[in-house]
């Protein structure tokens, strides 16, 4: 199995690619266009064909690589089956899978970061793992105010739908800001501050007193990742 995270410095972001082994078709999970030479490099480098280009969600702090990706391997392109974006391939809808070469991936429809947010859980052998984007994050959680977001969704998502996932599902976020790679379902529920013993009530409460300032890119990241990454 070839499992690859990339991070990109400026919006901590991950991204994750994946594959059955070199010489084999892939995905990425969370692409950020700045980057983009730097996969297509060690897609070359590791023989694979790059099929699958997925988004979590429509991001506010950087600018999607799917528009990139796509015109340079024709990969198809996929979100939710509730994004606005105008040039996704492929739209995915709760428990839906993603099949390639050896790969699976389960689509889980998580609101509350955004209106449109999925996560999506690989579950092969001894490998558990699921991709949150912004929704559950290592020892926190996405924001809440504004793309749609709402805290009871947000805690609905998690608590109702990740937290049911086995304890060793490993947690692999499109975020960490402490340098954290991962985590796991059993730890965030367990010791997640904002999560572990909170009533939803509580978790709102929370949420709506965060008063964080507007990411620095969301006026231009967000059109631009509504069209795919490519900047109006």
């Amino acid at each position: 199995m070839l499992f690859r995270q990339f991070f990109d410095k400026t919006s901590s972001t991950y991204t994750y690619l994946i594959a059955s082994g070199r010489g084999r078709e892939a995905l990425i999970i969370d692409p950020v266009k700045e980057s983009t030479e730097a996969y297509l490099g060690l897609i070359n480098q590791l023989d694979l064909k790059l099929v699958r280009a997925i988004d979590t969600h429509t991001h506010a702090d950087h600018v999607t690589a799917l528009g990139d990706l796509r015109d340079a391997t024709q990969c198809v392109t996929i979100m939710g089956e509730f994004t606005n974006a105008e040039c996704v391939s492929e739209h995915v809808s709760e428990g839906d899978r993603i099949d390639i070469d050896g790969i699976r991936l389960e689509a889980i429809y998580t609101p509350g970061h955004t209106d449109e947010s999925f996560s999506f859980y690989w579950n092969q052998g001894d490998q558990k793992a699921v991709f949150t984007g912004d929704v559950l994050l290592i020892r926190g959680s996405g924001r809440t105010d504004f793309q749609g977001g709402d805290p009871r969704k947000s805690y609905d998502s998690i608590v109702n739908k990740l937290f049911r996932l086995p304890d060793d599902t490993l947690v692999y976020p499109a975020h960490d800001y402490k340098g954290m790679l991962s985590s796991s379902i059993y730890e965030e529920k367990h010791y997640n501050p904002r999560l572990a013993g909170k009533s939803e009530a509580e978790y709102a409460r929370i949420m709506n007193n965060l008063n964080l300032p507007d990411p620095k890119l969301m006026d231009v990241a967000v059109p631009a990742n509504l069209a795919c990454g490519k900047q109006p």
